[in-house]
């Protein structure tokens, strides 16, 4: 089916996606394959070029006026239909603003038909120690060749193009892999986690892998240019929020099933779900408000997602032990879609230097002279 251009008709037809990617997740073998199924339905449903201008076949989502509001509410919904998909789709969206941020014309037509073609992009930058991406020149200007490794590669056997950033002498450049045209060593073996197993975030080896110019985006050190580099967290934070609401449907539903929606005890637990939802749906909105202002306030929107980050994950974990509690050990035996919920949300919430952005963000509201009822605006 094709997308129609109202935002309510098009996050209905993801809500209908998510429905059909959380029944396949209760199927005992998902965890042990990845979600190439999935992400067939996701091309279907058109969701793939949602990032994109309209004038080159998408949405505008992110990039016209409003719209930061429905790009968040998608990453939503998709990740309260299975945490895995939302992961690796909100590694498209990332991959796809960046080469719009950075890309030339060429390169960002060249991304369109790619896309269009059923393309999936993602973003790897996580390395180990000494073990690291390096980019060297093999014909001047014209010719490059990666080698060394990422860390963490989501969605290793399923994407097309990869943003896989390797150090230069000139600092940290964004290289834009063709892995459907390169040969890479996957380690299946490097992804053992307590969750977001479908993620197959495994540790990826480019060594020898050659690139043309083309496939370089951008300058070095684009990539870290603020405020996207960590204002950018609100996209992932919203996947979260999504994971969280999963958990808190799965719960009522456990206990709905088990007659026991009458207790006083289970009512002041749901209560204290639905005021920690709320506040996550409010700081959603919120964070779609500072993304459309971060053109003329950049600052503010790496405070606010750093703010927003901390948020999510408190409210993931108080949703998590809200739940378990209501529910009970019987709840986290398999196959109870619960067990598989919290291992999933509990390790997607670990994301990386939360100490850091949450100190930056102390700062920036320490160094305002603006009430605190006037700090966002």
């Amino acid at each position: 089916m094709s997308l129609l251009d109202e935002p309510e008709v098009i996050l209905t037809s993801a809500s209908e996606f998510a429905n059909r990617c959380a029944l396949s997740a209760e199927k005992p073998e998902v965890g042990a394959r990845n979600l190439s199924l999935e992400f067939s339905w996701l091309r279907e449903a058109g969701f793939l070029a949602v990032p994109f201008p309209r004038e080159i076949g998408g949405k505008g989502w992110g990039i016209e006026p409003g719209t930061w509001r429905h790009l968040l509410r998608l990453l939503k919904i998709i990740g309260r239909g299975n945490l895995s998909v939302g992961r690796i789709y909100e590694g498209h969206v990332n991959a796809l603003q960046l080469i719009l941020q950075w890309g030339s014309p060429a390169q960002i037509e060249t991304a369109a038909e790619n896309v269009h073609k059923g393309c999936l992009f993602g973003v790897w930058n996580a390395e180990a120690p000494n073990d690291g991406l390096a980019l060297a020149e093999v014909a001047s200007g014209v010719r490059f060749r990666l080698s060394g490794a990422k860390t963490f590669g989501s969605g290793a056997s399923i994407l097309q193009r990869v943003f896989a950033n390797a150090t230069t002498p000139h600092g940290w450049q964004m290289c834009l892999v063709p892995l459907d045209r390169v040969k890479v060593e996957r380690d299946a073996d490097s992804w053992q986690p307590l969750g977001m197993r479908a993620t197959e975030s495994v540790r990826v080896n480019f060594d020898g892998v050659e690139l043309e110019r083309s496939a370089l985006i951008g300058e070095p050190d684009d990539y870290h240019r603020e405020p996207w580099f960590s204002g950018g967290a609100i996209r992932f934070a919203a996947v979260q929020l999504g994971g969280a609401e999963a958990i808190a449907e799965a719960s009522r539903h456990f206990l709905q099933q088990q007659n026991r929606i009458d207790d006083p005890h289970q009512a002041i637990r749901a209560g204290e779900i639905a005021a920690l939802l709320e506040t996550g749906n409010l700081w959603m909105e919120g964070a779609a408000l500072r993304a459309e202002a971060a053109a003329a306030r950049p600052e503010g929107l790496v405070a606010y997602a750093g703010l927003m980050r901390r948020t999510i994950e408190r409210i993931g974990i108080e949703v998590m032990e809200h739940a378990v509690r209501s529910s009970g050990a019987r709840a986290l035996l398999r196959p109870n879609s619960l067990e598989r919920l919290v291992r999933d949300l509990t390790m997607y919430l670990r994301q990386p230097a939360l100490d850091l952005v949450l100190e930056r963000a102390g700062r920036f509201t320490l160094k305002s002279e603006k009430h605190f009822d006037t700090l966002w605006k």
